[in-house]
C-alpha cells in the first residue's frame, strides 16, 4: 500500500475525515447534514479508532465517505484512526482514499496517522493460492492531504519497514526460515549500510559456546550467529549499544517435548531475534545517529537421536557449567553464550536482549504486557518509557539472591531451570549470571507479545512486531535528543 501527502485533495474514490473527540460542525460536502446525522445515529462522537461510513453523490459521482475518530489527538490516537482507516478499508474495493483533517492536523500528526494505516495493512498472503474475490485487498493508495507531512514520514516509513520485516521474519514456517535462511534474509541491511557478521557451527565450537550448540545439536539445521552493526556516528562512539536476540527458529522443546496440540506456534519463538532485525532495519533506515550492534543466536531445537538430554551438562563461552534439567528452557542456554560474546567482542556498556523466553510470563502478564528484568534502574526506566511512548508496553519483575538460589545446581555451576513457581524470574537469574560486572543489562520476556490470535489497533492476527519501535524510541530518546 502505498503513502503519499499532497497540500490538495486527490481525485479518490474514498474521501476519509480524521474528527477529533466531539464530533464535527460541518464538512466541506453537500451531503453533510446527511452525513452529520447518520453519525449521529451510529453515536460516531470522534473517540480515537472509531470509525463511520457512508456513500454520497457528490460533483456527480457517488463516493465512499468515511469518518474516523481521532481522540484527543495524541500520537497513540493518530495511530489509532490510521489502523480503524485501513481495517475499515482494506477490502472494502476501496482502491484510493484521500484522508483530509477536519479542524487541521500538524504534519506529524498526519504522518503518524499513514503510519497506523501502514502497520495495520501488513498481512502475508504469499502461501495463498486460492480467496475468495471479497477477501483480497483492494486499498492501494491513501494520501494525506497534508503540506508538511513528508518529512515526518521519512523517519516514520523506516520504522513501518522495520516493523513489516519483523512480521515476516516471525510469519515465515520453520521449514522455511531456519538459521541458515534467516541470516540471508538479513543479508540485504548490508544496502542500508549495516556490517553483518556471521559465525558458523565452527567458529562458535572454536569458541567454545557449548551453551548454544547444546541446544543446537538435535537438528539438521546448523546454527548460526548473526551480528548486524549499524554505526550512524560517523566512527566516533567507541563503545556500540548492544540488542541480543533469541532465535529458535522452530522449539520443539527437544526431548522435553511439548504437548502437540499449539506446537505449531513455536515457529515464533525467534520473534526476538526478529524484533532485533527489525530494529535495526528501522533504525539504518531512518540514519540514526547511533553505534549499534544487534545479535541473534540463531538455532533449531529438535528430538532427534543426537540431541540434549535432560541431565546433560554443558560448558558455556563464559567457562561456567550448565546441568541441564529441561531441553525445553532453551533460550537461556543461547543467550548466555550470545551475551558472552558480545562483551568480549565489543565491550558495552549497555545490553539489552529480547526473548520469547517464558510461558511462565504469559501467565502473569497475558498479552497486554512484556516483562522487563534489569540491573540498573534507569536503564529500566528508560526502556519502560520508550515502551509507553512507543506502543510496545512493559511490566518490571524483580530479581534478587533468592530466587538466585533456586538456580543452583549440586553437580555444576548451576541449571537451567528452578522450581515450577518464580519461572520467569529464575529466566532472568540465569542470564545474569553471564552479564560482566559493570555492564548495565535489561532482560525483556517478550513471551506474549510477538504473536496475536485476534486483530490489534495496529495488526491483524499473527505477528505483531513488538519490539521494533520500543528499540527505535529508546534509541532517539537516550543516545538522539
Amino acid at each position: 500500500m502505498e503513502i503519499a501527502f499532497s497540500p490538495i485533495r486527490p481525485d479518490a474514490d474514498t474521501l476519509v475525515f480524521a474528527v477529533p473527540k466531539g464530533g464535527f460542525d460541518a464538512l466541506p460536502l453537500a451531503a453533510a447534514p446527511v452525513l452529520a446525522a447518520g453519525a449521529a445515529a451510529a453515536r460516531f462522537a470522534g473517540e480515537a479508532g472509531s470509525s463511520f461510513e457512508s456513500f454520497v453523490e457528490e460533483g456527480g459521482k457517488v463516493l465512499r465517505v468515511v469518518l474516523v475518530g481521532t481522540g484527543a489527538g495524541s500520537d497513540a490516537d493518530y495511530e489509532r484512526a490510521g489502523g480503524a482507516l485501513t481495517a475499515r478499508l482494506a477490502t472494502s474495493g476501496a482502491t484510493h482514499a484521500a484522508v483530509e483533517f477536519f479542524g487541521g492536523a500538524s504534519g506529524g500528526q498526519a504522518a503518524q496517522l499513514a503510519f497506523g494505516a501502514l502497520l495495520r495493512g501488513w498481512r502475508i498472503d504469499s502461501y495463498r493460492t486460492r480467496q475468495p474475490e471479497k477477501a483480497k485487498p483492494t486499498l492501494k493508495q491513501i494520501t494525506l492531504v497534508s503540506s508538511d507531512g513528508g518529512a515526518a514520514w521519512e523517519r516514520q516509513a523506516a520504522v513501518a519497514a522495520g516493523v513489516a520485516f519483523t512480521r515476516e521474519l516471525v510469519s515465515e514456517p520453520a521449514n522455511i526460515l531456519y538459521p541458515e535462511s534467516f541470516v540471508e534474509r538479513c543479508q540485504h541491511l548490508e544496502e542500508l549500510g549495516v556490517k553483518i557478521t556471521v559465525l558458523d557451527k565452527a567458529a562458535m565450537t572454536d569458541l567454545g559456546m557449548g551453551s548454544l550448540l547444546g541446544v543446537a545439536q538435535g537438528s539438521v539445521r546448523e546454527p548460526r550467529l548473526l551480528a548486524m552493526e549499524w554505526d550512524g556516528t560517523g566512527g566516533t562512539t567507541e563503545k556500540p549499544l548492544v540488542f541480543v536476540g533469541k532465535g529458535v527458529t522452530f522449539d520443539t522443546g527437544g526431548i522435553s517435548l511439548k504437548p502437540g496440540a499449539g506446537m505449531e506456534d513455536m515457529k515464533w519463538d525467534m520473534g526476538g531475534a526478529g524484533a532485533v532485525a527489525g530494529a535495526i532495519k528501522a533504525l539504518a533506515g531512518r540514519r540514526a545517529k547511533v553505534r549499534v550492534v544487534g545479535i541473534c543466536g540463531l538455532v533449531e531445537n529438535m528430538p532427534d537421536g543426537n540431541a540434549q538430554r535432560p541431565g546433560d551438562i554443558v560448558t558455556s563461552m563464559s567457562g561456567q557449567t550448565i546441568e541441564v534439567i529441561n531441553t525445553d528452557a532453551e533460550g537461556r542456554l543461547v543467550l548466555c553464550d550470545v551475551i558472552t560474546w558480545a562483551q568480549k567482542t565489543y565491550a558495552p556498556e549497555v545490553v539489552i536482549d529480547l526473548a520469547t523466553l517464558t510461558g511462565a510470563m504469559i501467565v502473569s502478564l497475558g498479552h497486554e504486557y512484556a516483562g522487563i528484568f534489569a540491573n540498573d534502574d534507569e536503564l529500566a526506566d528508560d526502556l519502560i518509557a520508550a515502551g509507553k511512548a512507543a506502543g510496545d508496553p512493559l511490566w518490571r519483575f524483580p530479581l534478587g539472591d533468592a530466587y538466585n538460589k533456586l538456580i543452583d545446581s549440586p553437580i555444576a555451576d548451576m541449571k537451567n531451570m528452578g522450581a515450577r513457581y518464580g519461572g520467569s524470574i529464575t529466566a532472568a537469574q540465569f542470564i545474569k549470571r553471564f552479564v560482566d560486572d559493570g555492564v548495565k543489562w535489561a532482560h525483556l520476556d517478550i513471551a506474549g507479545m510477538v504473536w496475536a490470535d485476534k486483530p490489534g489497533a495496529t495488526w491483524d492476527k499473527g505477528a505483531t512486531g513488538y519490539g521494533v519501535r520500543l528499540l527505535d524510541r529508546y534509541v532517539a530518546d537516550k543516545f538522539e535528543s
